[in-house]
């Protein structure tokens, strides 16, 4: 297995180009709880290029019906990405001067769950703007959302399968 640089340019530019509409390729969860973190996902693959394909704990979208919970579920996402050890991103939590344009951001309650995923999209006076589904967003401050509490994920890079070379 390889560690490849995460690739956060093109995570951005997935972003601004969904942000205030749908990939047809992927399924619109709003009537199921929200896009957020579908949505996040979706610019962590533009940005890592590779699935996990481990049943139930990897990180994966094939369909509705054939998805991992990480895919689109806000605590599911972190455990993945704080975790993971084999094929796909891998990231760490971090302070917000941890951040840079590509990483995730969750919103939670004081007492409870985080309940919304962002994803960094660039930065105003040291401050993160955010991308997100739900209430579709490019660029807003985080400062103008109402949260308790908040997490920031740093993403460190991507594993890959190496793929063996053929002798000549």
């Amino acid at each position: 297995m390889e560690i490849v640089e995460y690739n956060r340019i093109k995570a951005v530019l997935y972003a601004r180009k969904w942000a205030y509409g749908r990939n047809p390729a992927f399924y619109n969860f709003n009537g199921l709880g929200g896009d957020c973190t579908n949505f996040v996902s979706q610019c962590i693959f533009a940005g890592s290029g590779v699935m996990n394909f481990t049943p139930v704990f990897g990180w994966y979208y094939r369909s509705l019906q054939d998805r991992t919970p990480s895919w689109t579920g806000v605590e599911y996402l972190y455990n993945f990405l704080i975790q993971n050890q084999g094929v796909g991103p891998f990231a760490e939590e971090t302070r917000l001067q941890g951040l840079k344009i590509g990483d995730v951001v969750q919103l939670g309650r004081a007492m409870g769950d985080f309940y919304h995923s962002g994803i960094v999209c660039g930065f105003q006076y040291g401050f993160p703007l955010i991308a997100a589904h739900t209430y579709d967003v490019f660029g807003k401050p985080l400062f103008q959302y109402s949260f308790d509490k908040a997490r920031f994920i740093h993403i460190l890079g991507v594993r890959r399968e190496t793929v063996p070379i053929p002798p000549v």
